[in-house]
């Protein structure tokens, strides 16, 4: 999604944990922020209900947006909307793809009163919320949206995306980009070719043989950045073992990643990432993002598991008789406890107002600007990705891959796939990811990536023992 890829292509979100963890001497400097609030605010304005948080005239807004593939021009458009109802306050917009080295610094001081907290070098939203370096939103969801007053802003939004905000009981993150996962192909090669899209693994695995027997790799992914190929794997620990193998994982059960249904999912990415087998394109645990999508782009493999930034990302490279397709993640097994189709959705590209942030008024009213319906609308157009506030895309019909997402997720049965350890753990991210590194490598087996896993787990346990982590959970949605 970017030259430097943002971590909350989850979602979701959901959204979307951080590659770097807060080193000793961040950590202090988060301490320094820890009681924010009692800091000196600029002078609030009257309220209104076209100032419900009361933005003073003359004041300046900071914004800092992540630079990624979703791009750094919508925003400028949210600008032109905030200033026609506030012409008098002055928005300072800057881009970079270096949050947490540029902005973090910044906390125990003088930031941004807005941060588009995303990509690789983020900065950890649960450290950031332990130490009380984050305004809660809440505010901003009770809030009359930017249109009609009477309705609330959080009425606007798509389902998870409050759910995704929320640590520690309050809303603290606005995850603005819905993005929809799932396994993208090129609609005119099957086409050419006669194959069908697989909906099973056994299905991909039979199919696997004409691709190859094309000169074409069956499979490819982003191995350079692992958390790119938690998406799929944990889509299929959820398709194996229902919404209860996460409510286990996130919960921090012993054996969660034990059981006979995470076992058969495990089992089965084992097989796909095999050396022998030949079902991945050689070399891909080295390539970024971008380069996968290119080699994906390039026809040098069939499919490739992202979200629905791709036609946004690679534009400038798509060939002209390219039919970007998107569909869900196969099934694991006639055995699942969730239905083919379950789709993996949710907000990501979190937002932050820093509570020491020395005009968060106009923060959180830049953010009900962004969540009106003619600023979710742009940036559904923009970027080819819907937006959390709900009907972003209805007017979109240039986006072929956008159509094509709509389309799974209406298609969608039961409930979203979801997960929450990543998030909420810090450490619990970066085992993660340096174990799914070797896992899609093929240098360690289904049953060694477990093992991992659950060492992760308990260590989570202990730091929550120990005061270093606070203890979160999840219940069936």
């Amino acid at each position: 999604m970017s030259t430097t890829p943002d971590l909350n292509r989850r979602s979701v979100l959901r959204r979307a944990a951080a590659v770097g963890l807060l080193a000793t001497p961040a950590a202090s400097l988060l301490a320094a922020c820890a009681g924010g609030t009692d800091d000196k605010d600029a002078d609030k304005g009257a309220t209104s209900a076209d100032n419900p948080f009361g933005v003073k005239e003359g004041s300046t807004v900071n914004v800092v947006v992540f630079n990624g593939g979703l791009g750094d021009e919508y925003p400028k458009f949210d600008k032109t909307l905030f200033n026609a109802k506030h012409p008098k306050v002055t928005v300072n917009l800057s881009s970079t793809q270096k949050i947490k080295t540029e902005q973090q610094p910044k906390f125990a001081t003088t930031p941004a009163d807005l941060i588009n907290n995303s990509g690789a070098d983020n900065m950890a939203n649960d450290a950031l919320i332990k130490d009380g370096a984050l305004a809660d939103l809440e505010d901003l969801l009770a809030a009359g949206s930017w249109e009609d007053a009477a309705v609330k802003v959080k009425d606007t939004l798509l389902p998870g995306t409050v759910t995704d905000g929320t640590q520690q009981g309050k809303f603290y993150i606005l995850n603005y980009a819905f993005t929809v996962f799932g396994v993208w192909y090129n609609q005119a090669l099957f086409d050419k070719n006669g194959w069908t899209v697989p909906k099973t693994f056994d299905e991909f695995f039979t199919l696997s043989d004409k691709i190859k027997a094309a000169g074409i790799a069956p499979f490819t992914f982003a191995g350079f950045y692992p958390y790119y190929g938690r998406w799929a794997i944990n889509a299929w620990i959820w398709l194996a073992g229902g919404e209860q193998a996460f409510i286990d994982i996130d919960n921090l059960k012993e054996g969660a990643w034990k059981t006979p249904e995470v076992t058969a999912a495990l089992q089965a990415v084992e097989k796909l990432a095999s050396k022998t087998g030949g079902y991945t394109l050689k070399g891909s645990e080295t390539l970024t993002h971008t380069q996968s999508q290119q080699a994906f782009l390039d026809g040098k493999a069939a499919f490739l598991p992202v979200g629905t930034w791709l036609e946004n990302e690679m534009k400038a490279t798509i060939p002209a008789d390219f039919k970007l397709k998107i569909a869900p993640f196969w099934s694991v097994s006639g055995s699942d406890k969730a239905p083919y189709g379950s789709v993996q959705a949710g907000a990501g590209e979190g937002w932050i107002v820093p509570a020491k942030a020395p005009n968060k008024e106009g923060g959180k009213e830049f953010l009900r600007a962004m969540l009106s319906k003619e600023g979710a609308g742009k940036f559904a157009s923009l970027t080819a990705s819907l937006a959390s506030r709900a009907g972003s895309g209805d007017a979109v019909t240039d986006k072929p891959s956008l159509e094509s997402a709509n389309a799974v997720m209406k298609a969608a049965p039961g409930k979203l796939i979801s997960w929450k350890y990543d998030g909420w753990y810090a450490s619990y991210d970066k085992a993660s990811q340096a174990g799914i590194g070797e896992f899609l490598a093929g240098r360690i087996t289904a049953a060694q990536f477990a093992d991992r896993m659950e060492a992760a787990a308990k260590a989570v346990v202990k730091e929550i023992a120990d005061g270093k982590a606070v203890k979160q959970t999840r219940t069936a949605a």
